[in-house]
């Protein structure tokens, strides 16, 4: 579709609220996503360095109970 005049191009031959609005609909989706997503990743991040830290903490109890023994 070709349009004269960039008001025509925002007006969208009639249909302008229905296009802009599935625009809108779709960007706050993704938008959302994108949050969500870097939310999440920091969770698992943390949650992995939290495993990581009690397993060195075990690590070295273990290894100071056996050259006590």
């Amino acid at each position: 579709m070709q349009f004269d005049s960039i008001s025509d191009f925002f007006h969208m031959g009639g249909y302008a609220f229905y296009v802009w609005l599935a625009y809108g609909v779709t960007f706050a989706c993704i938008l959302g996503l994108v949050i969500q997503s870097c939310g999440q990743k920091g969770r698992v991040l943390k949650h992995i360095a939290q495993k990581l830290a009690r397993e060195e903490r075990l690590k070295q109890h273990r290894s100071s109970n056996e050259s006590k023994t």
